[in-house]
């Protein structure tokens, strides 16, 4: 929830000189951050995104290479949220790649259509909201290990050109990296780090990803991703018949949390 914080200025010529230096401090945080690249370290077996990566295991049931976490209390069980919020997707580039074909176009087009994929996938198990509150999920996800390709042809770039994509983008050796945390307090409930080999195909060479068919592999791949989410979702929520015993006891109606919150 956004606070409104008012100020109380002696004069005119004070408030004028605080909102001159809000709107500078303003420009500078934005060229800051539209400068900043985050990049997976070398050699490192993940990026960061998690704050802890201690307790993942190997998954059953899921084909490739993926480590999972589950958190095992009773009172934070997966079954037990009813919503989720879905977190724009974020990117970290490969150790290698070169900054200089990063370009927010290109971002845009893998995060979007894979955040996309992610609320398709998802609310056929929950639904998805905008706000977080009692009982909801928090679905955070990374692209890692984004690289780039040779430059797009004239042909492919489309009719708007200022929108082109100059390099392709390549997610043929990503990793995806995922989290649900409980949208109130922040707590891990499930973690997932998927990783599998998609080989030189796999690229996007167009903002208009959903609708191209040349990037069609790329496509797959966000949508196979999702659907595992969705299948890490089913195969967690099962309990032992004596959690599930103390999350049936301890389970509230959403109505009755949240007024209880109130």
């Amino acid at each position: 929830m956004t606070q409104k914080i008012e100020f109380n200025f002696n004069s005119m010529r004070a408030g004028m000189t605080a909102a001159l230096l809000l709107v500078t401090m303003a420009g500078c945080s934005q060229q800051e951050q539209k400068a900043s690249v985050k990049k997976i370290p070398a050699n490192a077996q993940y990026s960061g995104f998690f704050k802890s990566y201690d307790n993942l295991k190997p998954v059953s049931g899921l084909d490739g290479t993926a480590m999972a976490y589950i958190n095992t209390d009773a009172q934070k069980n997966l079954h037990q949220y009813i919503a989720c919020v879905v977190d724009p997707v974020e990117v970290y580039l490969a150790s290698n790649a070169d900054d200089a074909k990063f370009s927010e176009t290109g971002r845009s087009a893998a995060t979007e259509y894979f955040r996309a994929a992610l609320v398709k996938a998802v609310s056929d198990a929950c639904p998805v909201v905008d706000k977080p509150g009692p009982l909801v999920l928090r679905l955070r996800s990374a692209l890692v290990g984004v690289d780039f390709g040779g430059q797009v042809t004239p042909a492919d770039q489309g009719a708007d050109k200022e929108k082109a994509l100059t390099y392709t983008v390549n997610i043929g050796k990503v990793q995806v990296e995922m989290e649900l945390l409980d949208s109130e307090t922040g707590d891990q409930i499930a973690a997932l780090v998927d990783k599998e080999t998609l080989g030189q195909g796999a690229e996007i060479g167009s903002p208009n990803l959903a609708r191209e068919e040349k990037w069609t592999e790329a496509r797959q791949a966000f949508d196979g991703w999702a659907n595992r989410v969705r299948d890490f979702l089913n195969t967690s929520v099962e309990l032992s018949a004596e959690d599930a015993d103390k999350a049936d006891k301890s389970y509230q109606p959403y109505d009755s949390v949240a007024v209880a919150a109130k």
